[in-house]
Parts: C-alpha cells; sequence; structure tokens
C-alpha cells in the first residue's frame, strides 16, 4: 500500500541484548501481526543493526493519520507487547512519530527534560510506571515523540524523559493536566528527586510573532536559512568595514578579542534582523496547509537566489 500524503510513521530505535536478537525478531514479528489489525495501519519495517553506523534496531510503523499512529501507541495491546520484550532491552527506547508530508522536517518548537532519580530497588516498578506515563501522554495533543534514557549505574544516576511537543501550549498543557499530575503522585513511593526544565529550539525567540497562536513553529530549516541570510552579510561588512582594518589594523587588537567583539555585534544585529526579515517572509514560514509545498518550493528558491546575489557582490567587494 502506498502512504497518503497525510500518513504518518512511528519510528522506534532500541538496543537489544545480542543474546536475544533472534527472541527480538520472533517477538518482533507477532508484535507486526498484532498492530497490523488496528485501524489505519499500512506497513512495517524492521531494520536490524548494521554496525558500526547503525547500533540499534529500527522499526517503522507505518498510519493513516496522526490519531490512528496516537491510537496504537496509547493502546493496551502495545503495551502489553512491550513489557513481554523488556527483559531483552538495554539501553535507551526512542519513539519519534513523523508526519510523511513536507513539515515533516521540523524540530520540536518546545521540549521538556524530566531527570528521576529511582529509589534503590524500585527500578522495575519504576519502569512499569514509565509505560503507563508513554501511554497516557501519547494522547496528549500536540505531542511529536518522546525519548527514555534509563539509569545507569556510575555513569548516569538519574532515569532521563525526553517529550517532545508542536508547541510550548501544548507542551504545558499536559504537564500541568490532572492526569499527569496524578500519574506524578502515584509515583512519588518509587523516586528520590524530581527535576524538570522546558528547553526550546536554538533561533525559536526570534520567530514568536510570526506563526498564529498556539500552532507549530516554522520548519527549523526555513529558520536556518533565515539566520544565514542575515547572519552572512552582517559577519561579512563587519569584517571588510570595521573588524579588519580598525579593530586589527588600527587598534592592533588580538584575534580572540576582535573575534568576541565581532561575535557580540553580529549576535545583537541578527537578532534585529531576524524578526524583521521573518515578518516580511511570513507567507512562506507559515503557508496555508494546501499550498505548503509549492510556496515551501518557492521561498526556498527565493532565499537561495539572495544567497548568490549576496556573495557575488561581496566577491567584487574583495
Amino acid at each position: 500500500m502506498t502512504a497518503s500524503p497525510t500518513s504518518v510513521s512511528i519510528v522506534t530505535q532500541t538496543t537489544v541484548r545480542p543474546e536475544s536478537a533472534d527472541a527480538f525478531a520472533r517477538w518482533q514479528a507477532e508484535t507486526s501481526a498484532v498492530v497490523a489489525t488496528f485501524p489505519g495501519f499500512i506497513e512495517q519495517r524492521l531494520l536490524p543493526p548494521h554496525p558500526p553506523l547503525q547500533v540499534d534496531w529500527v522499526i517503522l510503523q507505518r498510519f493513516g493519520s496522526l490519531e490512528q499512529a496516537k491510537a496504537w501507541l496509547g493502546s493496551p495491546a502495545r503495551r502489553a507487547r512491550i513489557e513481554g520484550a523488556a527483559a531483552m532491552l538495554v539501553g535507551r527506547d526512542d519513539v519519534h512519530i513523523v508526519q510523511d508530508d513536507a513539515s515533516a522536517a521540523r524540530t520540536a518548537p518546545a521540549c521538556a527534560v524530566i531527570s528521576t532519580r529511582v529509589k534503590p530497588g524500585m527500578e522495575a516498578a519504576y519502569r512499569v510506571w514509565e509505560q503507563k506515563v508513554a501511554a497516557a501522554q501519547s494522547r496528549a495533543p500536540g505531542l511529536q515523540g518522546y525519548r527514555f534514557e534509563p539509569a545507569v549505574p556510575g555513569v548516569q544516576e538519574d532515569f532521563v524523559a525526553i517529550l517532545r511537543f508542536d508547541c510550548e501550549a501544548n507542551l504545558h498543557a499536559w504537564m500541568d493536566s490532572p492526569e499527569r499530575q496524578a500519574l506524578v503522585a502515584e509515583a512519588a513511593p518509587l523516586t528520590a528527586e524530581f527535576h524538570t526544565r522546558t528547553v526550546q529550539s536554538g533561533f525559536e525567540q526570534w520567530f514568536r510573532d510570526v506563526a498564529p497562536a498556539g500552532a507549530s513553529a516554522p520548519a527549523w530549516w526555513k529558520m536556518n536559512m533565515i539566520v544565514i541570510l542575515t547572519l552572512y552579510p552582517t559577519v561579512f561588512l563587519w569584517g571588510l568595514l570595521v573588524g579588519t582594518p580598525l579593530l586589527t589594523h588600527t587598534l592592533k587588537l588580538d584575534f580572540p578579542i576582535a573575534l568576541f567583539i565581532g561575535n557580540v555585534f553580529s549576535v545583537f544585529l541578527t537578532a534585529q534582523l531576524v524578526p524583521r526579515t521573518a515578518e516580511r517572509l511570513g507567507w512562506w514560514l507559515s503557508p496555508d496547509p494546501e499550498r505548503r509545498a509549492s510556496v515551501d518550493r518557492q521561498g526556498a528558491a527565493l532565499l537561495i537566489a539572495a544567497y548568490a546575489v549576496l556573495i557575488l557582490v561581496f566577491w567584487k567587494l574583495v
């Protein structure tokens, strides 16, 4: 079957004990038969490890829609299958929900990193609890994926969970929800410490006013292209007009000091230019979903042409 433009994929990476490889392959075949009965299921692919480039097993499960994929993620059937494989697994559980259209290539605008110190002897019980949380949060609006890092004695004493959401509003809605608060209270007898911090993508603060309220931030590659469009001429002109003739030749400043001053100026000016440029390119950053593909191509072509013009002009200047 061919995936529709609105189909989504669940990409799971997991590390399997070497002695359990054959048993895990059989377990995954049985899991494939289970997931095939769920509404919207399209296909499943299993990619065994290929060291040294790929050390994890990668499972791709494709569904017709986001809601159908999340229904599988939060189902008791999936949870039962995962519990049956726990003894075969080591290291991390890494799950991502990926939309199969062009909008899939985006960073998560909002992330929560949760570190938990588990009481000695409660590790197994905490893993069971974590699966309950994973199933519950899979139904949360805006969830783009989650990652769970178990503790490594002597290296990492905390269990770490990373939640990725499409916007701050949806992240905070889940973090403050009564359902999650009840689950956190349930884990209190198992944990000694519990810390949460929110993380955002690097350039998002410069694009806050572009996307409609509550909507996803622009795709990461679009933000990067706009930052390059403003940063490249800023750095070049500073070096040509100020950095080299004034700081280096006239004031005789050492290179590390001159570079630091240049970086401070460049970041300050870029922070002023990026929001203004993003506002003028709002039609490209947050296009109509029905015209996204064509608008994405037009905007990318426009910025690439602008890069070429800048390079040619600066080439003549030097």
